[in-house]
């Protein structure tokens, strides 16, 4: 069986609030050829970005399963607290009903804005035992209550990691929003090809100095995109720990987490060189779960220009022999129930198994 560990789903245009399109905070064109928000607007670049469609795309390409998480324009960021506060909600409520309508085929997300912790904590109360959702959705970044960004393993959100470790959750790190924080010209995508890398990095780099990876052993923490240039950059890193302690006074050695079994890459690096290093520095495929970031054009898609399709990396470095077939089908599989957990990967791989027998 497969499971893809990273994908997206938008919602129909009808299914969006009426507020958020009056205030140009979201929404979808009636053609469903874009997305809008205010001075933003990004094509529609494939019919799988809506629920039936994308069904019949994850039947056409094999795949059993799909880990949903939420849009990345939702992380409500910037927004005044009450319409942040909706713009979550429905965000939640929406995946909460396509979880519970599509058990067999969707495992979903849910987003917390980490600039209020005590709401937060609320949010993730109400989403595992309302919607019985098991996976939070976390930005690399956030903008907190008084307008400064921030990493989101700032110290000042471990009452949220507490309340995650509590509720055994499975956490996704995505990147968005570098260019409002980042002063560049948004030009040739830069944000998405380089930035975005560069934000995982940064999260990744707060959350094991600051010795979360131990500290909170129930979570476990997936990075987006390979968290490519976290890869490449641990040297960089443990030179740095070790030539200025002065800067990491009370923090965790770099390599006190590397390979560690709570902390997890998606596939979707593009090259077979930078899979192999992401394997190389942890130590096998065992931390490594199959990502696609379907529908966009940056994700592994059927593409003649890209000459890509669903999967291909994995297949790529299974014929390379980077991988064996036993890793190739641990990590489109086990691998992705490992990270979301052992009572809830128990009970998907039980209910896949019977979908498949029936």
């Amino acid at each position: 069986m497969r499971i893809n560990g990273h994908s997206h789903l938008l919602p129909y245009p009808e299914q969006i609030p009426a507020f958020m399109k009056e205030k140009e905070i979201f929404w979808i064109d009636e053609d469903r050829k874009y997305m809008l928000q205010k001075g933003w607007k990004r094509p529609v670049t494939h019919s799988s970005f809506f629920l039936d469609e994308k069904i019949e795309w994850m039947e056409k390409n094999h795949i059993d399963h799909a880990v949903v998480l939420n849009l990345s324009q939702l992380y409500g960021n910037g927004l005044r607290l009450e319409e942040m506060k909706k713009v979550l909600r429905f965000q939640n409520d929406f995946n909460g009903q396509i979880q519970a309508e599509h058990p067999e085929k969707f495992t979903c997300g849910f987003v917390v804005h980490s600039g209020y912790v005590q709401g937060a904590i609320w949010e993730i109360e109400r989403c595992v035992q309302e919607h019985d959702m098991h996976v939070l959705c976390l930005p690399t970044h956030f903008m907190d209550s008084i307008g400064t960004w921030r990493t989101i393993f700032d110290q000042d959100i471990e009452p949220i990691l507490e309340c995650a470790n509590h509720f055994n959750l499975a956490i996704e790190v995505h990147p968005y929003d570098g260019e409002k924080f980042i002063h560049l010209e948004n030009t040739s995508w830069r944000f998405h090809l380089v930035w975005m890398l560069a934000q995982c990095a940064d999260a990744y780099h707060f959350y094991t100095i600051n010795g979360y990876h131990e500290k909170y052993a129930n979570i476990r923490v997936c990075f987006a995109h390979g968290g490519q240039l976290t890869q490449i950059n641990l040297g960089r890193r443990i030179q740095g720990f070790d030539g200025r302690p002065d800067l990491f006074e009370g923090k965790r050695h770099p390599r006190s987490a590397v390979g560690h079994p709570n902390i997890f890459f998606d596939t979707l690096v593009h090259d077979a060189d930078s899979f192999q290093l992401m394997l190389k520095r942890n130590g096998g495929t065992d931390q490594i779960i199959l990502g696609l970031d379907d529908p966009y054009p940056l994700g592994e898609m059927e593409s003649e220009p890209q000459s890509s399709y669903p999967g291909k990396l994995l297949d790529i470095v299974l014929e390379r022999g980077i991988i064996t077939k036993q890793q190739h089908a641990e990590i489109w599989f086990e691998n992705v129930l490992s990270w979301l957990g052992k009572e809830y990967g128990d009970k998907l791989k039980e209910r896949l198994s019977s979908s498949v027998k029936s």
